[in-house]
């Protein structure tokens, strides 16, 4: 273990981030630039001689957290970066951007604060790039099998890693005009810097895996014929249908997905444009949906200097303390103040939007809401609480309801799905077409970065094991596992 009077002797203190003024005038990462490594030896030390690691229950990938809070905790910052790896393929991006289930499930939480799990992740991972420790690991020989990875997330990254250092032949197709899925255009780069996913791509590249960019499987290339080019075939599409607000005035100009949104801001980061198409400037900017996307949106807006942002959730405001139906060492519900809301604008809970208003020119101008509440289990306006607020410019972040089926894909497979319109699988997360694998949002529906990582890994296993008829990749989850809450 690592320190064991360190969770009586040390507080808990998290990595600082740059005064507000000064980041919301550029794109860079809130967190002050080498301010964790001074302190995060002895944060490491405060993790406990628990006996069972119920952070291991939390984490979905089963990440080794006591082995590396040691190793830290000693600064052997090269054994940390090995176990880091054994069980993460990317922890810089799950250090960044995960919600940290394994710290709602750390021992030390029952009575004091958590481990700083994700700020320990994060600093071996940035250590270990700085001194050259993370190296291409190609395979020592090749098994002569082709793989399709189609879709680069996190899921479908991670199944194309896990398969290229197996020995197998991967080409990973990507829609979009550059690698990283939502990695890459839907999270700002003020949550993560895309140097992050580039060298990791290069890193990829270097032991094997091969990248196929502008390609939409089901509308540039056939599926089917997709199939037979290849032995094996991984969906990692994720779940991008936006979920929508179908009320009068939805079809005003200024409404917007979330994810129309996002990442044209993101491809001004890249340099493919001056100012994005889509933009907050000068504008009362209105989100709707309380979630992690909607806090993007909101970090966004202020950067491209909006001159009001108010975000709109339709449940009750969440409790600062776990609520008692959710007890440790379950995820609870809680009321978070992420960067982006510490650098201003206005949060609104209990409110549902009853429709919008429009000027002269069908540009949107107002929305109007209502209070709600819960009556027989059902959330019902209350009566006399409509009102307006101004709004030029409103972006719909009401998460998503499953993968694209416009583009012929799931028809052009014949792939089956399940009740909840993901693509259904079996225990090796195989789909109902020989061959055919599904990995991710794709097939579990909208989640968090650490399980579509845990899915990809735990894919290619199965994949693995269809090729060659045995597999020693690991397999962290099944199909089947949920998140640790009640």
């Amino acid at each position: 273990m690592a320190d064991p009077k360190g969770f009586l002797t040390t507080g808990r203190e998290v990595a600082k981030t740059r005064p507000v003024g000064e980041r919301v005038k550029d794109w860079n990462e809130v967190y002050v630039p080498g301010s964790l490594l001074p302190i995060i030896s002895k944060q490491a030390g405060r993790c406990m001689d628990c006996g069972i690691p119920f952070c291991h229950n939390g984490c979905p990938l089963g990440n080794l957290i006591p082995e590396w809070n040691d190793y830290a905790y000693r600064e052997d910052w090269r054994a940390a970066s090995e176990r880091l790896h054994a069980t993460n393929n990317f922890p810089e991006f799950t250090g960044r951007l995960c919600p940290a289930p394994c710290e709602s499930a750390c021992v030390l939480g029952i009575n004091q604060p958590a481990v700083t799990i994700k700020n320990v992740e994060v600093s071996i991972i940035d250590k270990a790039w700085d001194t050259g420790d993370v190296r291409p690991q190609a395979p020592e020989r090749l098994s002569g099998k082709t793989v399709a990875v189609i879709g680069s997330g996190p899921a479908g990254l991670a199944a194309a890693q896990q398969l290229t250092r197996a020995g197998h032949t991967v080409a990973v197709y990507e829609r979009a005009d550059r690698i990283g899925g939502l990695l890459r255009y839907g999270i700002p780069e003020f949550k993560m810097e895309k140097v992050h996913i580039n060298r990791r791509i290069e890193q990829m590249r270097a032991e094997g895996t091969k990248f196929r960019t502008e390609v939409e499987i089901g509308r540039d290339i056939d599926a089917a014929k997709l199939r037979k080019r290849y032995d094996a075939v991984v969906i990692a599409a994720g779940a991008t249908v936006s979920r929508d607000l179908p009320v009068p005035g939805r079809e005003l100009n200024g409404i917007h997905f979330a994810m129309e949104y996002l990442p044209l801001s993101n491809k001004v980061q890249e340099g493919d444009f001056v100012t994005p198409p889509i933009t907050a400037a000068g504008k009362h900017v209105v989100v709707i949906g309380g979630g992690d996307t909607g806090a993007d949106c909101v970090g966004t807006a202020h950067r491209q200097g909006a001159a009001s942002v108010t975000q709109l959730e339709i449940m009750p405001r969440p409790g600062d303390e776990r609520n008692p139906g959710q007890p440790w060492p379950t995820f609870p519900m809680l009321y978070k103040v992420t960067s982006a809301h510490e650098e201003g604008g206005e949060r609104v809970y209990s409110v549902s939007t009853t429709h919008f208003e429009g000027d002269e020119d069908g540009n949107v101008k107002a929305l109007h809401l209502t209070e709600v509440e819960f009556i027989d289990g059902k959330l019902t306006p209350k009566p006399g609480t409509e009102r307006s607020i101004p709004a030029q410019l409103v972006t719909l972040a009401m998460g998503f309801t499953g993968t694209d089926q416009a583009n012929g894909l799931v028809q052009q497979f014949g792939l089956e799905l399940d009740a909840r319109g993901n693509v259904a699988r079996d225990a090796d997360f195989a789909t109902n077409v020989d061959g055919v694998f599904v990995a991710g949002d794709a097939g579990r529906g909208q989640s968090l970065i650490v399980w579509a990582i845990a899915e990809g890994r735990s894919a290619a296993r199965g994949v693995d094991r269809y090729l060659t008829g045995a597999s020693d990749l690991p397999a962290p989850i099944r199909p089947t596992d949920r998140s640790l809450m009640v």
